[in-house]
């Protein structure tokens, strides 16, 4: 199971990159990076995705200053202790529940 302090010190060591599709997100919701990486450093990792590949990921819910809520997704390789911003959203209230818990279909 990763754990956010694993993202967080990636992000803190510089040794993470930012994916294209996350780079357009980011972009698209008006988000900057220094706000998605303080949202990870105060969050909480809400789902985890063991079995992704190459590396296992998980799903953060952060706010930012003003309190707004931000989802990211990022992977993580255990061995190079390096990290991917996969995606980055400003989560939509009509798809989640108090941010952290998907509502049913």
């Amino acid at each position: 199971m990763l754990q956010i302090q694993q993202i967080a010190e990636s992000i803190n060591a510089k040794t993470f990159r930012v994916s294209d599709h996350a780079d357009e997100e980011a972009y698209s919701d008006s988000l900057t990076f220094d706000e998605i990486y303080a949202a990870v450093r105060t969050g909480e990792i809400i789902e985890q995705y063991p079995d992704d590949k190459p590396y296992p990921s998980c799903l953060i819910y952060g706010r930012n200053k003003n309190g707004e809520p931000i989802h990211s997704v990022w992977a993580y390789n255990v061995e190079t202790k390096s990290s991917v911003l996969i995606t980055v959203y400003r989560p939509d209230p009509e798809r989640w529940i108090d941010w952290k818990q998907r509502r049913k279909p």
